[in-house]
């Protein structure tokens, strides 16, 4: 009996370890890596441990580090990230068959590490469709990639596994095939002001594979114990799916992370639906903005408008102002589409209102300012001083304090 209680008592330590583990986690990563907010390293610290419970999940996002110039940190977070993940698979210009290969191989999921992507969805790749749809399907659980093969005079199908952990790091764009199913962190280069330390694989190599077998050990004991979280407001769908293992694993950590976890996913998200709206999505928007109080408009006077919106492409639209028949095509695929209008005594071609209300309230926030209230950079540390944010994760701060501290 009492080998019984000190084996529970030990699984009940080990489970409670878990913040301490992703503590260090944390550190490790912000010492050779410059994020650009804190949401940011947050995010990548919870995406590491959850490459440890790959049999839990249904879904696995992906980590995509991304930026408009070299010399950003990107290459340097796949770096880090291969000395605390399970199998880490560093790739560049990796083979179909290779990754079906290493996806399969019986000692493990590995963890892809592919730098360089923007070479397998940037505008110069050619003949990269397999391993784009490796990508693209691999973050469902059960994703099969489906081959045919020649053996002999004989051509065999078969059916190879695509479900494992990717990151991945490069310049300018993905597809939103990629982007949707990815917890993105746009990287920039330091400013003089930001230090970080020099990283040397084999002097660092030893302290981060401590980190990752004490990571895995947590994650053996903390599985049977996982729980699929509530997601906070405004995160549903595939939003949803991307953040459901990264809670799951910081409510399992517990302490402050439940609470920071939280709030980068409702910063992130919100930021990757404000960042690079298509140009319907701006174009509803501006419209919103033009109309305020009118209940019609004339499609010449909503031409004008929209042209004089500081910053917005409707001035320069294909190299001239936009016309009423390009206004119409962008409108079409809502649903919109002009229809004479009285005016006074008189009447007029142009849009209304009450049919751009049914877009708005489908496509665009409820408000042009946020689509949360909750959307404000938490900053600070995690070891030892108190993070301020928004007033849920203040006060989970607050009451670890004193542990946090010891």
């Amino acid at each position: 009996m009492n080998a019984v209680i000190a084996e529970i008592q030990d699984r009940v330590d080990a489970i409670s370890d878990g913040e301490a583990v992703l503590n260090g986690v944390h550190d490790f990563l912000g010492r050779f890596v410059a994020y650009p907010t804190f949401n940011c390293h947050i995010a990548h610290t919870l995406w590491i441990a959850h490459t440890h419970l790959m049999a839990v999940w249904d879904s696995t996002p992906r980590i995509a580090f991304l930026s408009p110039e070299p010399g950003s940190g990107k290459s340097r977070a796949l770096e880090v990230s291969a000395l605390l993940v399970p199998h880490p698979i560093e790739a560049i210009n990796a083979t179909p068959a290779y990754l079906f290969r290493k996806v399969a191989d019986p000692e493990g999921l590995p963890t892809v590490l592919f730098d360089e992507i923007d070479t397998v969805f940037g505008p110069k790749a050619k003949d990269n469709e397999v391993i784009r749809g490796v990508l693209n399907a691999g973050h469902r659980r059960g994703a099969m990639a489906g081959r045919c093969v020649l053996r002999g005079k004989t051509v065999e199908t078969e059916e190879l596994p695509a479900y494992c952990a990717v990151a991945v790091a490069g310049l300018g764009h993905l597809p939103d095939t990629i982007l949707t199913r990815s917890v993105v962190i746009r990287m920039r280069r330091r400013a003089p002001t930001e230090k970080i330390e020099q990283f040397r694989r084999r002097i660092e190599a030893p302290a981060g594979h401590q980190l990752r077998d004490r990571l895995a050990e947590w994650a053996a004991v903390a599985q049977p114990c996982i729980a699929f979280p509530q997601m906070p407001p405004g995160i549903e769908d595939r939003a949803a799916d991307v953040w459901e293992a990264l809670l799951a694993i910081a409510d399992a950590a517990g302490g402050v992370w439940p609470g920071i976890a939280r709030n980068a996913a409702v910063a992130l998200v919100t930021q990757a639906k404000e960042s690079s709206p298509s140009l319907g999505l701006r174009l509803l928007a501006d419209l919103r903005t033009v109309f305020v109080q009118k209940e019609s408009m004339a499609t010449s006077e909503i031409i004008a408008e929209l042209a004089a919106i500081e910053e917005a492409p409707w001035g320069d639209y294909k190299g001239k102002p936009i016309n009423d028949r390009q206004l119409a095509n962008l409108l079409r695929q809502y649903g919109v589409s002009s229809k004479v209008n009285r005016r006074g005594t008189g009447t007029l071609r142009g849009y209304a209102r009450q049919d751009l209300y049914d877009p708005w309230m489908r496509y665009l926030p409820q408000s042009p300012e946020s689509v949360t209230n909750v959307t404000g950079e938490t900053r600070g540390r995690i070891n030892g001083l108190a993070v301020t944010g928004v007033t849920d994760v203040t006060h989970l701060v607050e009451a670890n304090a004193e542990r946090l501290q010891a």
